[in-house]
């Protein structure tokens, strides 16, 4: 709420949204993509590193020792760690539900320990581009924009694929 009201946002909402929400809850990811009418392909790990240091397990709860080496190094975190992670995981497939419906939506959600995989060649598309079913970022894009095929990939959870880039920030 003190978001919502400090950046004023209430008037760029979806009003089809705020009229039937709190319109604070219209800021969130699986609330205002109900309320997107443009074709969305949606490309995002469910270990999103950022989002695991910055909001899962910021600064401030990692300097007691717990999860420091797991949120640096996803190879590195113990069974409780990742039985967390899991839930993390969980928790945005369980976001993305009502959009694996949508018809005009597109989906790439990979299992790797990253962040901002569109704007890399080594991510985007190239012999060692993270891959679900055989298919790179640009390949399942490109199918869904040229509507080749409709494009809903979601990975297995970690670790199960081996084409994976993770990042690895323990080497310091």
């Amino acid at each position: 709420m003190y978001l919502f009201s400090t950046q004023r946002t209430g008037k760029s909402l979806p009003k089809d949204c705020t009229s039937t929400d709190e319109p604070s809850k219209c800021l969130f990811p699986q609330e205002i993509i109900k309320h997107i009418s443009t074709p969305l392909f949606i490309v995002n790990p469910v270990y999103d590193f950022w989002q695991i240091q910055n909001v899962l397990v910021p600064n401030a709860l990692a300097r007691t020792g717990s999860w420091q080496k797991c949120r640096l190094n996803i190879h590195k975190c113990d069974h409780a760690e990742l039985e967390i992670l899991q839930g993390f995981r969980d928790s945005l497939l369980k976001a993305l539900d009502e959009f694996k419906h949508n018809k005009e939506g597109g989906l790439f959600v990979n299992s790797c320990f990253i962040h901002c995989q569109t704007w890399m060649s080594e991510t985007w598309h190239s012999p060692n581009s993270p891959r679900i079913n055989k298919r790179t970022i640009a390949e399942a894009v490109g199918d869904w924009y040229f509507k080749r095929s409709s494009v809903k990939l979601i990975d297995c959870p970690f670790p199960c694929n081996p084409t994976c880039i993770h990042m690895d920030f323990s080497r310091g």
